[in-house]
């Protein structure tokens, strides 16, 4: 069985829970340890040793090609571990750190394993906004690389049961905070060319950071998940559930017809959709992720939701799209990866 040590997230301190400090002796031993987030359920370990950071790959099934985010627990200790702090990296980590924003620097030489920076001369470094998270980094006393803690390609985990779930047998413990907050993973900029790049859309949207520092770009492989990855999240096929996902782009109506089409070839047939329109679809499986009217309440419940098809037996499942505007930026890409970029028009 997997160690599960459960904390309130009221904790102020380590001393106030000795399995923070158990957790962050396992930590400085070189394990691996999951932890929550504000956003989801973090797979940790010690950022400067190669044998730490290779476990990780190991209990993900994830590529060794694909960087990792080195996550703090104060501000002063990011002059350690960068080259240097550009001025806009320096106005928005005032503005919304701690929080879900991860922020792309020039990489100190001999401070991470490479396996952490797959061989680039940046790093991405993030200060969460969790007192859980927090308590851990600090106790261990060390950077802490952490991708999501879920099997490479699945739906990132927003519960320790999540977690269990996926890693069961392949990492010492998990630190049960409960359910997470924003639902889908940090926002990722690269600060370190003159204008500030989206590498990956999260919790703090393209409008907050533009309202800080002016223009941002998106990178346009986010579309196509194409090319190196210089970011977490930015190849390969994520947050898939077991079913194939595809994306529709047309109405309602048009998303019915797709399901009466599969059913009438035998196939059991899932739908994504909000609660304002559950009712609205005839399938095998219908599941609301959230509110249209809200699309925070999407974020919060998409990881949720696509595992939750795992406990059914469709064949295939067919998903609403959303405008690409604030969260839902975030929202669209994650989709647009667990649909493996397929996408249906009319």
């Amino acid at each position: 069985m997997i160690k599960r040590w459960i904390v309130e997230n009221d904790v102020d301190s380590k001393e106030s829970y000795p399995q923070i400090v158990d957790a962050a002796t396992i930590l400085q031993q070189d394990e691996v340890i999951a932890f929550p987030t504000e956003t989801v359920y973090g797979l940790g370990a010690n950022a400067k040793s190669d044998r730490a950071v290779e476990k990780i790959f190991e209990a993900k099934g994830r590529p060794s090609d694909n960087p990792l985010i080195v996550h703090i627990s104060n501000k002063t200790q990011l002059e350690e571990l960068v080259a240097d702090i550009p001025s806009a990296a320096a106005k928005l980590i005032e503005a919304y750190w701690p929080g879900p924003l991860t922020l792309i620097f020039k990489n100190k030489a001999g401070v991470f394993s490479s396996k952490v920076t797959a061989g680039l001369d940046t790093v991405a470094i993030r200060m969460p906004d969790h007192p859980v998270a927090l308590a851990i980094i600090e106790a261990s006393g060390l950077p802490i690389a952490a991708p999501s803690a879920n099997r490479s390609g699945k739906p990132s985990p927003t519960t320790a049961q999540h977690v269990i779930d996926d890693l069961e047998g392949r990492i010492a413990g998990v630190v049960d905070g409960g359910e997470t907050g924003v639902g889908v993973e940090s926002t990722v900029l690269d600060c370190t060319g003159e204008i500030p790049v989206i590498l990956r859309p999260g919790g703090v949207t393209k409008e907050q950071i533009e309202e800080v520092v002016g223009k941002v770009a998106v990178d346009p492989s986010l579309k196509e998940g194409k090319g190196a990855p210089k970011s977490p999240g930015m190849k390969y096929t994520h947050y898939a559930p077991d079913a194939p996902v595809y994306l529709v782009d047309g109405s309602r109506e048009y998303i019915q017809q797709l399901v009466d089409e599969k059913r009438a070839e035998g196939m059991k047939v899932g739908v994504l959709t909000t609660k304002e329109y559950l009712a609205y679809f005839n399938a095998d499986t219908i599941l609301s992720v959230g509110e249209r009217r809200d699309l925070h309440t999407v974020a919060h419940h998409l990881y949720d939701t696509l595992r939750a098809f795992n406990g059914s037996d469709v064949d295939i499942i067919f998903s609403e799209m959303f405008p690409e505007k604030g969260v839902g930026l975030a929202i669209m890409n994650r989709l647009q990866k667990a649909a493996g970029y397929r996408v249906i028009k009319p």
